[in-house]
């Protein structure tokens, strides 16, 4: 390579590491020679020589309760970040528990890992703040043991979605919570989100119903329902619907339309998950987003930065909470102006209506 693009060896080595900067016209020559060449670096002489293997493992969560197009977008992302940096991905299911961290980071597989579906008390923080490669957790432990966490403000997402139900003239709201599996293994968000939630209805002064755990089958679905829309105002206003179960969203939409309820006309909806995901129903949900890839691509940044720390910058791979701020998007489900359902009218009325 050095001899096609007219420069030392050392300079194909710079180019190839980033040590040091080479200018924009050698650079260009060496990329020439190597593309030329179809020189792809030796993984193993790398490792050999750098004692790092170029790969970042990602636990994260393949069981039968997991939000699977929920975690597309983090595992995109996240794969497409590491790529920038030179490194591969290394998906390592959760169900190993701590086992996992310790095999996976024992063997020297990979360099750092980023760390998914944090529980409250989660049995795998104390191990991965033992190893000694970099651990990212994507999530808020109650006790994070000094590991640097990255995620969605979940409490400002649910203050979000009460102030937005206030903010169009609903008098009272409900929230249909989380499954039980989420509830029973102590996923950290839900907590955070509901007092958000709770913490806003206060504040407004609204009157809150919470039903939890809401399950994603039709019958705990049609229970729940049946609990909230039974809290309806003197002239017929129901409640409005926070649904930060992002599983659960078409299931509850699938029921309100069975029951002649449509969001936007008859009660106000907000959902708690992506932009793509709120547009593509039949009326689009006002929606708090999730923000999988930004809040991906800080988890990322900040692995680098332990893995790579600026001597200059010893403050940049601090480990901290690093939180990031929800948007919520209005859209037809919360309009400015509801008119309550009509009520059901006796057969012989209905049918004298329908013949005028």
């Amino acid at each position: 390579m050095a001899k096609l693009a007219g420069v030392s060896q050392s300079t194909v080595s710079y180019v190839l590491s980033g040590k040091r900067p080479i200018s924009p016209e050698t650079r260009k020559r060496v990329e020439g020679a190597i593309a030329e060449l179809t020189f792809q670096p030796n993984a193993g002489a790398r490792a050999l020589a750098s004692q790092r293997t170029q790969v970042i493992g990602l636990v994260a969560p393949f069981g039968v309760t997991s939000d699977h197009s929920g975690l597309l977008p983090f595992i995109e992302t996240i794969a497409k970040s590491v790529r920038e940096h030179d490194h591969d991905l290394l998906l390592v299911t959760n169900d190993e528990g701590a086992d996992g961290l310790v095999r996976v980071a024992g063997r020297r597989i990979v360099d750092a890992l980023v760390v998914m579906e944090v529980e409250a008390r989660d049995e795998r923080i104390p191990v991965a703040a033992g190893l000694d490669v970099p651990v990212v957790l994507i999530g808020v432990p109650d006790d994070r043991a000094g590991l640097p966490c990255v995620d969605v403000d979940f409490h400002t997402a649910g203050a979000l979605a009460v102030a937005e139900l206030a903010e169009v003239g609903c008098r009272s709201a409900a929230v249909l919570g989380y499954s039980s599996a989420e509830v029973d293994r102590g996923i950290n968000y839900v907590t955070r989100f509901l007092e958000g939630v709770r913490a806003e209805a206060a504040r407004q002064g609204l009157p809150l119903v919470e039903v939890s755990p809401v399950e994603l089958d039709r019958a705990s679905v049609d229970a729940a329902l049946d609990e909230v829309l039974s809290v309806e105002g003197e002239d017929g206003e129901l409640p409005g619907l926070v649904l930060p179960h992002t599983e659960g969203v078409t299931g509850v939409l699938r029921a309100l339309a069975d029951r002649g309820l449509v969001p936007g006309e008859h009660l106000a909806v907000v959902a708690m998950s992506t932009d793509a995901a709120a547009e593509e129903f039949t009326t689009p949900l006002t929606n708090v987003s999730l923000e999988p890839r930004d809040v991906s691509r800080r988890a990322v940044e900040t692995l680098f930065r332990l893995l790579d720390p600026d001597p200059a910058d010893p403050a940049a791979a601090e480990c901290r909470v690093d939180l990031v701020q929800p948007r919520l998007t209005r859209r037809a489900s919360t309009p400015a102006r509801l008119r309550p359902p009509a009520p059901p009218q006796p057969p012989a009325l209905a049918a004298a209506t329908s013949s005028a």
